[in-house]
């Protein structure tokens, strides 16, 4: 099986360098529309796994015009809790968020969650994907969600793992893996980064 772990189009608070995370419910802005439009359609995929959020659900729709689309709640970007909505620049000088990046943002976010739980729900999502793939007997699972999400199944299943930030996708990019099950642990191994979409 191959694996597509694909991120939203840009939003208004992406260009703003924005926490938006798992509470701030975003639209595609009109830039990240026509980027989205731009990526191709792929009609033949019958089926995509999204996050709850209007951004992932937006995008999908332009990308699989003809898909089902499956809502996972665990697929939707971290919490950031009271650095939601705000940049880096506007908090350079707030000792909190100050502690939290200077402990490699792992902490917990005031009011959001700790990048371990974080994982963990995705994970937890992710497997949910897999075996229902599994059991459909599918060639490919396609994910569209989030940045982060895109990061914390990498680092979680990725064969060699490079380390959560590595996994990095910009919007309308992301990951295409193939699936190892050989010691009955998912793990994605052979990836690649997508500089284009191709499915």
């Amino acid at each position: 099986m191959e694996v597509f772990l694909l991120r939203h189009g840009r939003t208004a608070g992406n260009g703003e360098k924005r926490y938006i995370g798992g509470r701030t419910d975003e639209p595609l802005c009109d830039e990240g529309i026509r980027a989205a439009e731009a990526s191709g359609k792929f009609p033949y995929v019958k089926t995509v796994y999204i996050s709850p959020m209007v951004r992932a659900r937006q995008t999908a729709e332009i990308l699989f015009p003809k898909a089902e689309f499956r809502v996972l709640d665990g697929l939707r970007e971290m919490d950031f809790g009271v650095f939601e909505g705000r940049s880096p620049d506007e908090m350079a000088n707030d000792p909190v968020y100050r502690g939290w990046v200077d402990n490699m943002c792992e902490g917990l976010c005031p009011g959001g969650e700790a990048l371990d739980d974080f994982k963990d729900r995705v994970a937890a999502a992710f497997q949910t994907a897999l075996e229902e793939s599994q059991a459909e007997c599918a060639e490919r699972l396609v994910i569209l969600a989030h940045g982060g999400t895109i990061m914390s199944v990498m680092n979680r299943f990725a064969y060699p793992d490079m380390g959560y930030y590595a996994w990095y996708a910009e919007n309308c990019r992301g990951w295409r893996a193939s699936l190892d099950m050989t010691n009955g642990k998912p793990l994605l191994v052979d990836y690649e980064y997508l500089d284009e979409l191709k499915l």
